[in-house]
């Protein structure tokens, strides 16, 4: 049933700066009157109230769902979504956004979503999966070329990725996955797949079961230090659009790949609502697919949403409704970067409780957004509380514009171990 109300009250699950830039753009829609988070963060909470209940209980979420009369339910993170929690609401009659577990599993398991493109040609790595680690040792040992990636096959905080140069490395990612359990039960199964070059960029999208809508492209940057050297991380930085996803490539992939994967979880029984993120390699062969993600990406969500013109809300009910064929997007002309303000020493070991100054310098200035990740308030001071603290987006008329006054803006923003790559975005000087 097709549902035109104003007055909504809206509920957004999660806490980092994925779901800020959410809130953020929900608290734009015209329809919206209250929004709630749970958990959410300081950052979040000065545009909506903040509800103490953890992302995995699902029953007290639907509860309070229930007793709240929320109209939209919109899951930000993917753990509550692999773990099925669109699907608790669902039983209790409640309207929500994201994708059901049977869906979801794109995500939650890369061994599945490496046999859905093969089965249904969807062009990725080559690849192989294991469940056992002699096996896998055996396999890199005897029919591995160099270098070579390792996935654990399960969520892992966008962090279970090796890229291994050498059978040594590959030994010892084999031992962190698979014996020491660095990633849990992440590693249950492990994929190894063929290294590939070329470009990457994301792209995400709408969907509602059976039709798909981009929307505009993004690159991430990963690694933790400068010239994409240290550890993987779940983000330190991004920028929107990507100038390497070409018009002609976007045919390509809406043709090989964006499609065909949502007909093929059709296909396959698990029709796919929600957000679907495309991260590619454009390679000398064409776009391959080298992830699947269920939801928007952090901190893809931060220079995408800020660009986009539709009323979020709108979209989202289009989505629910099965009427996202009727639905066009626009996004701004003007380009957008993010740069994340880590504490250091992140991804392993940092400070939590430190001060932060200089959010007054965000008030009032067009095109410059200060997106909350890791952030809590404690006797008034709001102080980190993560690994990546902060998402410093800025709007520019050219990618270079917006890269200068993304940096400019990290400036205005002070807490005790604030840590940032200096080379986000420096990829557009080479395009």
């Amino acid at each position: 049933m097709i549902q035109e109300k104003k007055n909504m009250k809206v509920l957004i699950i999660g806490s980092g700066g994925r779901e800020h830039a959410i809130a953020r753009s929900v608290k734009k829609s015209p329809k919206v009157d209250e929004i709630y988070c749970a958990p959410g963060n300081a950052g979040i909470a000065q545009i909506a109230r903040c509800i103490p209940i953890g992302p995995m209980q699902f029953e007290a979420l639907a509860d309070f769902a229930q007793d709240k009369e929320i109209d939209l339910t919109i899951v930000g993170m993917d753990d509550p979504l692999v773990g099925g929690i669109v699907d608790v609401f669902e039983s209790r009659g409640l309207r929500v956004f994201g994708p059901r577990k049977n869906a979801a599993i794109l995500e939650g398991s890369k061994a599945f979503s490496k046999d859905l493109m093969k089965k249904y040609h969807i062009p990725t790595a080559a690849y192989e999966v294991f469940t056992d680690a002699q096996e896998a040792l055996a396999y890199l040992r005897t029919a591995a070329t160099f270098p070579i990636v390792l996935k654990a096959d399960g969520l892992a905080l966008g962090k279970g990725v090796l890229i291994c140069e050498d059978l040594a490395q590959a030994e010892e990612g084999v031992r962190e996955i698979m014996q020491d359990r660095k990633f849990g039960s992440a590693g249950d199964r492990l994929v190894i797949e063929e290294f590939m070059t070329g470009r990457e960029v994301s792209v995400l999208s709408f969907v509602d079961g059976k039709t798909i809508r981009p929307m505009t492209s993004a690159q991430d940057h990963k690694r933790a230090k400068d010239g994409d050297e240290g550890l993987n991380t779940g983000g330190m930085g991004t920028f929107s659009p990507s100038p390497f996803y070409t018009p002609e490539i976007d045919r390509i992939c809406m043709q090989t790949i964006f499609q065909p994967t949502v007909d093929a979880m059709a296909a396959e029984g698990r029709p796919f609502t929600g957000i679907i993120f495309f991260g590619l390699m454009l390679t000398k062969d064409g776009p391959k697919v080298l992830e699947y993600n269920a939801r928007f990406g952090d901190p893809e969500a931060q220079v995408v949403l800020p660009r986009m013109e539709n009323d979020l809300v709108e979209v989202i009910e289009a989505c629910l409704d099965e009427r996202l064929d009727q639905v066009e997007l626009h996004f701004s002309d003007q380009a957008a970067v993010c740069v994340v303000l880590a504490s250091d020493g992140y991804p392993v070991a940092y400070k939590k409780g430190l001060p932060i100054t200089g959010f007054e310098n965000f008030e009032d200035k067009e095109g410059y957004f200060c997106f909350h990740a890791g952030t809590a308030e404690k006797d008034g001071q709001i102080v980190t509380n993560g690994g990546r603290v902060l998402g410093i987006t800025a709007l520019g008329e050219t990618l270079p514009k917006a890269r200068a006054n993304a940096y400019a803006a990290t400036q205005w923003i002070s807490f005790e171990g604030k840590y940032m790559r200096s080379d986000i975005g420096k990829a557009i000087d080479e395009a």
